[in-house]
Formats: C-alpha cells, sequence, structure tokens
C-alpha cells in the first residue's frame, strides 16, 4: 500500500496550493496533507454544508498553530480551526486551510485542584477533562450532549452550553484566560485586565494594541446599539459579546469576548478554564406524556423544584431507540407509549434533600394533572439507559433519514423564556404544519431551548425554498418573544445571514467592525458570524452528482445502494469517542479523522461520486483510509445511523481486487477452514512454525504475518473426530428434537473442548444435537473482500443446512462472527434465495438455549462449584455485540450459583480476526487492546475468572495479559450438577 509521504507535497493543479503546502511542510512538526480525499473529509462538520478546504495541517503544539497561520497570511489564504468537527450549524467548513487542533493538541497542562481549575490545550475532550477533574470531586460546568468528543477548543468557539446551563450557565461563564495566535500570528494571552493594564497594552504599535485601543472606543460609540441591540434573553450564542465589553461590573476581559466567535477573530493554543463542585448525587424524573404540549406545560413546575436540568424527548426518537440494540434497554423501563418523555434531574451532595425534590415534583404533577405516569430513577443503574439515549437524542434523529430527506439542523437552536415556551412551541409547530413539515422535538425546556430538527429533502430546489421561508418565520417568531435564533449551537453559515435582521444595523456594523479589528485581511473563518453567504449557500447534498451506477455484490438496503450506505453518515462524530463502546477502535488508537467510522464514510463517498466509481474503488489512497479499519462492525450498531463500515469495506476491497487481483495472504486467509482442516490432520507437526524462528520469519517475509503473533495451536483429535465416536450425555433421551451444531472453522480444530461441552450441554438438555461440519460460513473470505467466494460458500452451507436439518430447528454455534455471519451478510450475499433467509432466521445463540434449559430444570448447577464466589469479568465479541447485543451470555453466566457476573466495557479487542495476524497492523492491533482490555484485566486478581465469547478475544487477551480466558458454555460445563438434570 503507498502512504502519503509528510515530505512530497500531493499532486495539485494551482502553484499557490503548493506553495503554501511546501511552506507548511517546512514550518510544521505536525502533518500536512492536502490530498483529495483529505480535503474532502475535512469539507464537512456535522451540519448540512459542505465547503472543501484547500488542505488541512493537524499541529502538534502553539508555535505550530503560529507558523499555520504566518503561512496562510503569506500566501494570501483564508483559515479555520477546527476541533471535533462536529458543529451543526456549518462552523468549521471553509475553502481556505483548516486546523485541527485535535488530534495532537489533546493535553491536559496543569490541574489545580485548590483554585478550581484547570489549564488545557484546545483539543482536549469534555469527558477526559471530566475524568482527570473528578478524583479531585471537580467537573467543567457546560454539559453537552456530546461531551465524549466535544472539544474544549470547541466549546469555546461556539459558546456551548448543554443541559446543565441553568445551574452552570454557558462556556463563557468558565473561561478565565486564553492563549491565542492573532490573525497576523502574533501570540498573546487574552484575560481580565485592569484599566491600568488595558491601558498599558493599548499603547504597543501592535495587532494586540489596536484591540486595547479600538474595542473600548467602538463599546463607547454603540453603546445604544449595544444596549437595544440584544435580544434580553441570557442564553446567548450568536453575534459577538460586545455586551459582555459594555459590563461597568467586570474588569475589560478578552477572553471571554472572543468566546462564541467561532475561530473568526483568533486561534486559541491553550485555555484556562473554570471547574465546579461535582454534585455526588443525582436523582431524575421521568414524566410521561400524551403529547409534547403536556410535557412542556409540566416544565413550570419542575423548574418550581430547584433541578439542575430540565430536557424533553418527543416520541420520534423514542421509536427510533427501541429499534437498536444499543439503546433498546430503554423501552423495558417506560410505562405504555408516551408521545413525549420529561426528564428532570435533580442534583447534589445530601440524598436525603434531593429524594424530597423528587417527591414534590411527583406530587405537583398529580395534583396539576401533568402526565400520566413519573418513572423515579435514583440509583447509576436505574438512569444508565435514561441517560445514554438522552445524550444520543440527535444521533437517533439522524437515523430516521431517509437517503437525502434529512433532519436538518437550522432552526434547532432558538430559546426564549421558559414561561413563554409552551405558547412559542405550538406557533412554531403551526409554522411547520403550514409548510408540510414533520420533525423530531428534544432539547432543554428548563432554558426555553428546544431542538426542533424538520426533515428536509434539500436535492429538491423546493425544498431548499421551504427551508428558508421556515427559517424566516421562525426567525421572526423567536424575535416576537424576545428569544435568541442561536442559543448554544452558533450562527455559522446557518443563521449568520440573519444577524444584521436580528441585532439590528448598528449594532451588527459594530460587529462588522470588531471583526475588522481583529481580523484586517479577513482571513479567520470568513462567512461566519458577519458577512455571510445565504443559508442556501453551500449545501452539501445538492453539491453531490447523482450516485453513477455499481453493481455491487453485497446488498446494501437503503436508498442510494452502496454510496447511499455511506452517505447516511451526517457527521455526527459518535466514532471519536475514545472511552465507552467499541467504535471506533483504530480512531482510538490513532485520534486520525480518516480512521474514524464517518471518516472513512466520508471517503467512499467521494469515491462513490466520481464518474466511474467501479476505478474509484481501487484507488490506494482510499484503501490506506480503509486500510485500518478492523471489520469489527461496532459501528452498525453504536453509530446511531448504523453505518455498517465492515460490509462497506468488504465490497470495496472487492472492486479493488477485481482491478489489482488478489494478494496471496488474502488468499491464505480466505482459506482458513481448509488450513486449520489439514493444520488439526497433521498435529503436531503442523505446530512446529509457531515454534520455529526461522520458520516464522518465513513466513514474515512471504506472507506478511507478524513474527511477535503467537499461531494457534491444532489439536488433531479436533471436535469432528470427537463428535463421531462421543457417547451422548443424556442416554438418548431428545424430547427438545433437533438442533443444529454449527462446527465453526476455528474452534473446531483449535478448541474443541468448547464445542465438546456445548454439546454434552444441548444433549442434557435434551436436544438431538447434529453436527454441521463440511462447510465455511465465509467469515474469513468476507473479511478479504473476496465476497464471490463468500458467496458460494453461504450458498453452499445455507442449502447443505437445509438438508440435513429439519425444518424450523434451531442452528447454533459457539463462535460469534460466525453464527452472526449466517444472520447478516449471507442475507447480504444472498437476498433473493429464500433457504438463506430461512436458515438466518433459525439462527439462535446457543446461550439462550442453555438459560431456558436451566430455567426449565432440564439442566441444575451445582451451588458448590468451584466458580461460587468468583468473579467472572466477561469481554463480548464485538459482532455479537453489533447484531444481537450480549444479554443472552451475561443472563447465562448469572445463572452460575453464587458467581459474580461484571460485563466489561473495554472496547474491541483489536485482535479482529486476521487483522491482529498481519506485520503492518500487529501493533495497532496492540495498542487497540492495551488501551482498556489489557489495563482492565491487569487490575484484577488472579481469582477472577476471564469470559469471551470470541476465538480472537481469547487469543488476544492470552497474548496481551498471559491470563486464559474461558468461553461461557465451558464455565456452565464446569458448574453442571451430572447426578441429574
Amino acid at each position: 500500500m503507498t502512504a502519503i509521504s509528510d515530505e512530497t507535497p500531493a499532486p495539485r493543479a494551482d502553484a499557490p496550493a503548493r506553495d503554501l503546502e511546501r511552506s507548511l511542510r517546512a514550518n510544521l512538526d505536525g502533518e500536512v496533507r492536502f490530498d483529495d480525499y483529505t480535503r474532502h473529509l475535512f469539507s464537512r462538520d456535522a451540519s448540512m454544508y459542505a465547503i472543501t478546504p484547500l488542505g488541512v495541517v493537524f499541529p502538534r503544539h502553539a508555535d505550530d498553530v503560529r507558523a499555520a497561520v504566518a503561512a496562510a497570511a503569506e500566501h494570501g489564504v483564508p483559515l479555520l480551526p477546527r476541533g471535533a468537527g462536529t458543529s451543526l450549524a456549518g462552523q468549521t467548513t471553509g475553502s481556505g486551510l483548516v486546523i485541527d487542533l485535535s488530534r495532537h493538541m489533546n493535553r491536559i497542562v496543569e490541574l489545580d485542584p485548590d483554585g478550581r481549575t484547570a489549564l488545557v490545550e484546545p483539543g482536549v475532550v469534555q469527558d477526559q477533562l471530566n475524568r482527570a477533574a473528578a478524583p479531585h470531586g471537580l467537573m467543567f460546568g457546560p454539559d453537552t450532549s456530546t461531551s465524549n468528543r466535544a472539544t474544549i477548543g470547541g466549546m469555546i468557539g461556539n459558546n456551548s452550553a448543554g443541559s446543565g446551563s441553568l445551574r452552570y450557565g454557558m462556556t463563557i461563564d468558565h473561561v478565565r484566560a486564553l492563549d491565542v495566535v492573532l490573525s497576523d500570528a502574533t501570540t498573546t494571552r487574552l484575560g481580565p485586565v485592569t484599566e491600568e493594564e488595558r491601558l498599558r497594552r493599548a499603547d504597543a504599535t501592535t495587532l494586540e494594541g489596536r484591540l486595547y485601543r479600538d474595542l473600548p472606543a467602538l463599546v463607547r460609540d454603540n453603546a445604544d446599539a449595544i444596549t437595544d441591540g440584544f435580544p434580553r434573553f441570557w442564553r446567548r450564542a450568536g453575534g459577538y459579546r460586545l455586551d459582555r465589553l459594555a459590563r461597568e461590573d467586570t474588569p475589560f476581559d478578552l477572553a471571554k469576548f472572543v468566546v462564541g466567535s467561532e475561530g473568526t477573530l483568533v486561534v486559541a493554543t491553550q485555555a484556562l478554564v473554570g471547574l465546579v463542585p461535582k454534585p455526588a448525587r443525582t436523582v431524575i424524573a421521568v414524566g410521561h406524556f400524551t403529547s409534547v404540549a403536556g410535557a412542556i406545560g409540566a416544565t413550570e413546575d419542575a423548574l418550581s423544584c430547584d433541578p439542575a436540568a430540565v430536557e424533553l424527548m418527543d416520541r420520534t426518537i423514542l421509536d427510533l431507540s427501541r429499534q437498536k440494540i444499543e439503546y433498546a434497554s430503554l423501552g423495558s423501563i417506560l410505562h405504555g407509549a408516551p408521545e413525549a418523555l420529561l426528564f428532570v434531574s435533580f442534583t447534589g451532595d445530601d440524598d436525603s434533600e434531593l429524594r424530597g425534590k423528587l417527591q414534590k415534583l411527583v406530587a405537583l404533577w398529580d395534583r396539576h394533572g401533568h402526565g400520566y405516569h413519573t418513572l423515579q430513577a435514583v440509583t447509576a443503574a436505574e438512569q444508565s439507559a435514561l441517560l445514554k439515549v438522552r445524550k444520543s437524542s440527535l444521533g437517533l434523529l439522524m437515523a430516521a433519514s431517509e437517503g437525502t430527506k434529512r433532519p436538518l439542523a437550522f432552526v434547532e437552536d432558538t430559546a426564549v423564556d421558559p414561561a413563554h415556551l409552551a405558547e412559542y412551541t405550538r406557533r412554531f409547530k403551526k409554522v411547520l404544519n403550514r409548510h408540510g413539515l414533520t420533525a423530531g422535538f428534544y432539547g432543554h425546556c428548563s432554558v426555553g431551548c428546544l431542538h426542533v430538527r424538520p426533515f428536509l429533502d434539500l436535492t429538491d430546489p423546493r425544498q431548499q425554498q421551504t427551508m428558508r421561508a421556515v427559517a424566516e418565520e421562525v426567525k421572526d417568531l423567536v424575535a416576537e418573544y424576545g428569544g435568541v435564533n442561536s442559543s448554544e449551537h452558533g450562527d455559522g453559515l446557518a443563521r449568520s445571514e440573519f444577524n444584521r435582521e436580528l441585532f439590528g444595523p448598528d449594532l451588527y456594523e459594530a460587529m462588522r467592525q470588531v471583526k475588522r479589528v481583529f481580523d484586517p485581511e479577513n482571513r479567520l473563518n470568513p462567512g461566519k458570524i458577519v458577512d455571510a453567504p445565504a443559508l442556501t449557500d453551500h449545501l452539501r447534498d445538492p453539491a453531490l452528482p447523482p450516485a453513477p451506477a455499481l453493481r455491487t455484490r453485497l446488498d446494501f438496503e437503503v436508498v442510494g445502494g452502496m454510496r447511499g450506505a455511506a452517505d447516511r453518515c451526517m457527521n455526527i462524530g459518535l466514532c471519536r469517542k475514545a472511552d465507552a463502546g467499541a467504535m471506533c477502535p483504530s480512531y482510538m488508537a490513532t485520534k486520525n479523522e480518516e480512521d474514524s467510522t464517518r471518516g472513512r464514510a466520508g471517503a467512499l463517498v467521494k469515491a462513490l461520486s466520481e464518474p466511474d466509481p467501479k476505478r474509484a474503488l481501487g484507488d490506494e489512497r482510499l484503501h490506506e483510509v480503509l486500510d485500518l479499519c478492523l471489520m469489527c462492525k461496532a459501528c452498525k450498531s453504536e453509530c446511531p445511523l448504523g453505518v455498517d463500515m465492515a460490509s462497506l469495506k468488504a465490497e470495496a476491497l472487492s472492486h479493488h481486487h477485481d482491478l489489482h487481483g488478489v494478494p496471496l495472504r488474502s488468499r491464505v486467509f480466505g482459506a482458513i477452514r481448509l488450513l486449520n482442516r489439514l493444520g488439526s490432520a497433521t498435529a503436531p507437526l503442523s505446530n512446529l512454525p509457531g515454534r520455529a524462528l526461522v520458520l516464522r520469519r518465513l513466513m514474515g517475509r512471504r506472507l506478511g504475518i507478524a513474527a511477535a503473533r503467537p499461531l494457534p495451536r491444532f489439536v488433531r483429535r479436533n471436535l469432528v473426530r470427537w463428535f463421531r465416536g462421543h457417547d451422548r450425555a443424556d442416554g438418548g433421551a431428545r424430547p427438545m428434537g433437533p438442533v443444529t451444531w454449527l462446527a465453526d472453522s476455528f474452534t473446531t480444530y483449535t478448541e474443541p473442548e468448547i464445542g465438546r461441552a456445548a454439546v454434552e450441554l444441548l444433549e442434557r438438555a435434551g436436544w438431538d444435537v447434529r453436527l454441521e461440519s463440511g462447510g465455511c460460513c465465509g467469515r474469513s473470505s468476507l473479511s478479504k473482500g473476496l465476497l464471490d467466494d463468500a458467496r458460494d460458500k453461504a450458498s453452499d452451507l445455507a442449502h447443505r443446512l437445509a438438508r440435513t436439518a429439519p425444518p424450523g430447528s434451531p442452528v447454533v454455534g459457539c463462535e460469534p462472527s460466525c453464527v452472526m455471519t449466517l444472520r447478516d451478510e449471507h442475507r447480504a450475499l444472498l437476498p433473493d434465495d429464500t433457504t438463506v433467509q430461512d436458515i438466518a432466521d433459525r439462527v439462535r445463540q446457543v446461550e439462550e438455549l442453555l438459560t431456558e434449559a436451566l430455567d426449565d430444570g432440564r439442566l441444575r448447577l451445582r451451588t458448590d462449584s468451584w466458580l461460587r464466589g468468583r468473579k467472572l469479568l466477561y469481554h463480548g465479541h464485538c459482532h455479537q455485540k453489533a447484531e444481537v447485543g450480549t444479554a443472552a451470555t451475561v443472563a447465562l453466566l448469572s445463572r452460575i450459583p453464587g458467581a459474580e457476573v461484571v460485563e466489561l466495557d473495554a472496547g474491541c479487542c483489536g485482535m479482529a480476526g486476521s487483522f491482529g495476524f498481519e506485520s503492518e497492523h500487529y501493533g495497532l492491533s496492540m495498542t487497540v487492546g492495551g488501551d482498556r482490555l489489557f489495563p482492565a484485566i491487569a487490575a484484577e486478581p488472579a481469582e477472577t475468572v476471564l469470559v469471551a465469547s470470541g476465538v480472537s478475544c481469547r487469543q488476544q487477551i492470552f497474548h496481551g495479559t498471559e491470563r486464559t480466558a474461558w468461553h461461557p458454555v465451558q464455565l456452565i460445563r464446569e458448574a453442571l450438577d451430572i447426578t441429574g438434570r
């Protein structure tokens, strides 16, 4: 694979771009990228806009930022700073040089618990800061729903707020000082200064001196406009905060002034932020309502009880959450089918006081007839599912997209005084109804902010006109109530156009003067806040050409085929999280945008929009972007939009093979069942290559298999041989009927004891076990893009099972990746084959059958097994999590008497089948495992029993920790009471 060199400029046609690129490479320690794929990935954020930048830099330190600003100024190129790229209004899209501050500049420089401050670089993620502050009983006050990927720099750029703003205000209230690069590439620290200090700085003949001279005069000259022009409501994230400079009760403070300026005034390289005490306890009341209006009407009672937050979620989002494995647990705790939920949170240190507030609210709602049920969640376990869905409202709503008809952010950030919210919302809905639009409603009732996202298809010019009409009507409506058009998401491209009208001509002109004072050449993120393009310029979806025809081997069941499947990504950036779930393991390791799910999806959209998409899928740069995808499938369940990168990569690989041929190593791994069968037949001789250094080196040279990775050990008496001669464990009783055991390509030949344990358990449970060992599911072929081979294997196995397994009988196995392939990829490979569909419907998890047998009394477990009193630490398989979840396995393990079952949230193990065996991927594989999994295991005493469903997971755990993990069925067999069923 050919990598982009950091020393060689990417081929570009225009000389100015090449000159800028050379200058940047000569002066920055960080990476410089001007290739078309990188530019495309950074053309988008989480908004409805797309503007292709000239190039992207990834600074490593403040000097790199200064050098980038200087180079851009020298070459007359605009620039924009960028954090996580999750802006909803288009703030981080622009035509110049993008400065990605998230990849390297993400250090917490200092945390001062006594002073309750933290000195951080702009790429520090909100949750990262909160984890560091938590041991000291502190946290960062603003609490965004995107806290697991939102950077502090981005929050400063937007003046973000979140659910806790009723108590903690906005980001502007927590910024103490900022180290910044000014538009002329000079640096300074901004913060509160005395009048004497301001005058001293104003004497300098520099751009900084001009700021301290001109801005006070500008404030004085526009005092009336500032007093009259700003909306009265406090929760403001639009325009430049001249009202802050005009305050006489606080020092002159340019740090707070530039908060919310969206990178148009300065580029921050370090921030001193204040921290607040972290409440020890949280209790939540969840009101169930028959209408959104009813929920909003109950807000006044909630506010009278001194809550920390009051959040709304409508049925649209609730219904979508029930369709996702990741969020399905919410449905089990709700009562009935509410049209809306109102989450009222109370936080503090006194448990009795919090419970008292909770009971007061319940009583008020009962007395006033608000809602039909109130769920009280007082423990972390009770709150987990609630908070998970609430924080994912945006992504869940986006999941309702159909092709290019999406819930769009353009009127989603208005806020009015909560006293007017009910009436305002009724009139807002009338606007939508008048234009024939549907929308999802969620947001912060406690501060009068609702995120309303109408569904529109902007590829239709008439829908663009509708969007403008709605935006103008809503803008007028919010002004009528004294509210704000931008309350936490900023102006960006979506709302800046209306600022002249919203603030009035005098105040708007003062804001334009602010821009000229800070940025005389208009280089810093131009076109945001002032002098902006129209709302309907630079729209993402209309700019894409129609998807050219492409015949695919997998069936992509979405509008637009393969490109539609990739283009479902709306860049909300959940794949950039680093501390929970499995998505996206390679991004967690590299912090490189192109190694995230959205980065890969964006790259595929670019390739699939080319005139010849088949040839574009063979592009080596595209496959460099796709290369580090472990195909763990976590994105299929954890991405709210269900972007299935594993399938997309498999399809892309197949087209790459069409153009460039199939590598020898891919052929070898694709034939893994044959190789494992031969290895078992020739054991123990076949195990010698794993121990002979010279042979390992040869495998490394010829096949690219990492010498450091232990090879599986083949067992001569494999599962097939054992099954042929084994005696039935139950003496012949078969009341449950037939079940087919899928003898997978891995454990059958390397860990046959797992299959033996499962077969014995099933037979004791009354099943007539039949072994299917003649076919392969094609999992390994899929992972290597050998889709024609995978299709043949899928068809062969499905029809073999149809012949040998009685109709309706279940098919089970112990290797999740193989079993889940029958349920998922076989359908996509052969969508019209009814036999394949029938077999897929019959696949069950062996854990389900065994749990049913234990609950029915057909199996019994000893109360005195060696597992009693032990902690079982369970690591689930990524494919299992993605397709069906791990609940069945946890339930089975929980049946072991006296054992404590703890499910790890440690992400992907990093092995990912053949990925971890490959020389070029071995290091990343171990980095992924070493992120959370290995440390979690290392923290456990030797008495803890490790459990893992997947063969790759068990291999990786042993290699990374030198500890053995059991398969769940082995532990059930260990605890089995063999004196009776």
